[in-house]
């Protein structure tokens, strides 16, 4: 690079209107906010909202994103901007990639994370494709993640706002995929920087509620989204404790988690129960006490590893993880059996954790997410 050519914002040694950026819109603030910097800024913007369900249908809600009225607000942000917007149908992708791994897994009794799957399957590998076919030299988001250079290259760090952070949904991400985004809000330290940057590019959706939960589920009601996705696919079968003895019935294994608690409909007992295990092929939720969900060993597969170097010439290493999206990261020995395999100790137990959750990498001694894997089997 000629020594009077000085990086960009987006770390390109070229001026801003020489640069494209296809941004990833929502319809939300965080996304918004982003292309509308972007544009100030200068970069050639195309924003790209993708549509991946029927927002007319019984499985879409009031505020969920990529559907119905958030394609419009990111149109609307886009001509209130100046930067072109295109909303690509991505329906029967969202479907097949996301939505219906997520109802099988649920029927065979894991708990899945179809965010993860999401940003994995759809918006950072079709649309991050859909971005280079568009000739982008980047493609950046509303998540709240910091992209740093270090001496091997880009690396994935938490966001400064701990509070905001969404590296446990973004562990995922390949090298090549870090190489072509951009994460601008990561540094951020409030949503309410956020929501004071919407206000000053005067958006429309400066006062936006966040979207909650997952968005194609109505409300939480995880079961009637599975009833509709597989109809007649939840079969009725006992509750039973860690002897076999019979406590009571239930409707379907769908409708427990493991730690799950209240709703059992076993009362009158002295102690209270907890569901410790899903048995899918004898349709039984097994409860028991709270001690039988503390576990220290945790098998993983489907690794994608972040760190320098080799994942298994790293050997066994401590490192620090989160088994659940609202836990903080927690001390643990990372032993890699294969390029895709490990398994993790806590030095600590933790309560709950469940098959078809992710288990998140960090480096102890910074930001630094190092990858992860997926949980896969009970204890």
């Amino acid at each position: 690079m000629p020594l009077d050519q000085t990086l960009n914002s987006l770390g390109f040694a070229k001026p801003p209107a020489q640069t494209r950026v296809v941004v990833a819109m929502s319809g939300g603030v965080d996304s918004s906010v982003v292309a509308a910097q972007l544009a100030e800024e200068g970069y050639d913007v195309v924003g790209v909202t993708l549509q991946l369900y029927d927002h007319g249908a019984a499985l879409a809600k009031k505020g969920a994103c990529c559907a119905g009225r958030d394609i419009h607000d990111a149109r609307r942000v886009a001509e209130e901007m100046g930067f072109p917007h295109y909303v690509l149908d991505y329906e029967n992708t969202f479907r097949e990639a996301v939505m219906d791994e997520f109802a099988d897994s649920y029927l065979a009794g894991a708990t899945p994370v179809p965010c993860i799957r999401c940003n994995e399957r759809v918006k950072f590998k079709d649309l991050l494709e859909t971005a280079r076919d568009l000739d982008a030299d980047c493609m950046a988001t509303g998540h709240y993640i910091q992209r740093k250079m270090g001496a091997q290259g880009a690396e994935l760090h938490c966001a400064a706002d701990a509070a905001k952070d969404q590296s446990y949904f973004l562990f995922s991400t390949t090298p090549e995929q870090l190489d072509y985004l951009r994460f601008p809000l990561g540094h951020l330290k409030s949503k309410e920087e956020t929501r004071a940057l919407a206000a000053k590019y005067g958006l429309s959706v400066a006062d936006k509620p966040d979207s909650q939960d997952i968005c194609f589920v109505p409300n939480g009601n995880y079961a009637a989204v599975i009833e509709k996705l597989r109809p007649g696919a939840a079969e009725p079968g006992d509750i039973v404790d860690t002897d076999g003895r019979v406590l009571g019935q239930h409707n379907g294994v769908i409708h427990y988690t493991i730690g799950q608690r209240r709703g059992l409909g076993i009362g009158g007992l002295a102690d209270p129960l907890y569901v410790v295990k899903l048995d899918v092929a004898a349709r039984q939720v097994i409860v028991g006490p709270k001690d039988l969900l503390a576990t220290r060993k945790v098998p993983l597969r489907e690794i994608n590893w972040l760190g320098d170097g080799g994942f298994l010439a790293g050997g066994t290493r401590q490192i620090a993880v989160k088994c659940r999206s609202t836990k903080p990261p927690t001390d643990a020995i990372l032993r890699p059996i294969s390029d895709t395999e490990a398994e993790i100790e806590l030095l600590v137990a933790e309560e709950g954790i469940s098959p078809g959750q992710a288990c998140v990498f960090y480096d102890p001694d910074s930001t630094r997410v190092l990858g992860g894997g997926w949980i896969w089997r009970g204890y």
